[in-house]
């Protein structure tokens, strides 16, 4: 089933991946930036650019993100 993305500003975006991040002990470290994207065909506009992934954080960031990612779109 395909859920309705909420549209969020891309502030209120970066506060969800941070806050997500810092719950998660091996991302906390995680660094990142939100960049602006065409809309693609699933609704994505805006894609997570990750920086200084530790090996051992790399796949739970990666899921805490791509969750993120299937909740919310950038708001118009």
């Amino acid at each position: 089933m395909l859920f309705e993305k909420t549209p969020a500003t891309l502030d209120e975006i970066r506060t969800r991946v941070y806050y997500a991040l810092q719950r998660h002990p091996l991302c906390r470290n995680v660094q990142f930036e939100i960049v602006h994207t065409p809309r693609s065909r699933k609704g994505a506009n805006w894609t997570i650019s990750m920086h200084s992934v530790e090996p051992d954080a790399l796949w739970e960031a990666s899921d805490i993100v791509a969750d993120i990612q299937e909740a919310y779109q950038l708001a118009a």
